[in-house]
């Protein structure tokens, strides 16, 4: 199935994470496809992803930004538009769950924000204009948190929360412009951070296999790579007439009736 990516200028917010987080995975997946992804990132390990890709013969772009200064991210746009003349795809994906809850200070919130979710409609503001050339499309990456919460995280809550809203309020905006915005929602992902996690608990197996036991489908995490095929998938050509959609991808996770779940 051919998914009409080649050569598409892909932004990708978070790209740089560890070896098989959601965004590496996503990255590696756009390249595969023959697509072009600029790394948009505070992390320096993405140069090490670009010049991985480009020594195999692909097109790929890193540029070091902090998502919370936005100068930097006018500036990492202004790159791309300047080397590439285009932007056709813009995913929204940095995100940490940064336990900024009640307790915490207003600066903490304020700061959980403007990652989590201002970093969204300032990347989102910047890329507009090319977007609107190219026709192209944005994808915010959400989580389950926004629709059920989580406790002790009220800064991420709210972002996702805001997140949800504005993958709505843009896909209406956009419209005129045939410009496609949905949001994939993330619920339980075996990541590296999320085993970095688990290995903090003094219980952590059993804690792991609990929270696979919630989750209907399989009884099993959503693995990144699944997160990446449903993502090139919705900013693909084949997905051309979906927008302002919630996409799950969690295994039945948020939605599915708890009377699936092992009686033990």
């Amino acid at each position: 199935m051919d998914l009409k990516l080649k050569d598409k200028v892909v932004m990708i917010t978070g790209g740089a994470g560890m070896k098989g987080s959601i965004g590496e995975t996503i990255v590696r997946k756009l390249a595969e496809e023959g697509a072009i992804p600029i790394i948009v990132d505070r992390n320096t390990r993405g140069k090490g992803y670009v010049d991985e890709l480009n020594q195999k013969g692909g097109d790929a772009m890193f540029i070091a930004t902090d998502l919370t200064q936005p100068e930097q991210i006018a500036s990492a746009i202004e790159a791309v538009g300047e080397k590439y003349g285009r932007i056709d795809v813009l995913i929204n994906n940095v995100g940490v769950n940064d336990g900024a809850g009640l307790e915490e200070s207003l600066e903490a919130f304020m700061d959980s924000l403007k990652l989590n979710m201002v970093s969204y409609f300032l990347m989102t503001k910047y890329c507009l204009p090319w977007l609107k050339q190219s026709k192209g499309n944005i994808l915010n990456i959400g989580s389950k948190v926004g629709y059920t919460g989580q406790g002790g995280t009220s800064g991420y809550a709210a972002s996702k929360g805001g997140v949800l809203a504005l993958t709505r309020e843009w896909a209406v905006d956009l419209i005129q412009y045939d410009i496609r915005v949905n949001c994939l929602i993330i619920s339980e992902s075996y990541t590296p951070a999320y085993e970095e996690w688990i290995k903090t608990l003094e219980d952590g197996e059993q804690k792991l296999n609990s929270i696979k036991d919630k989750i209907p489908f399989g009884n099993r995490m959503t693995e990144p790579v699944e997160i990446a095929n449903q993502t090139l998938f919705t900013i693909s050509e084949l997905s051309s007439h979906t927008t302002g959609q919630h996409i799950f991808v969690d295994g039945g996770y948020v939605h599915l009736d708890r009377a699936l779940l092992p009686a033990h």
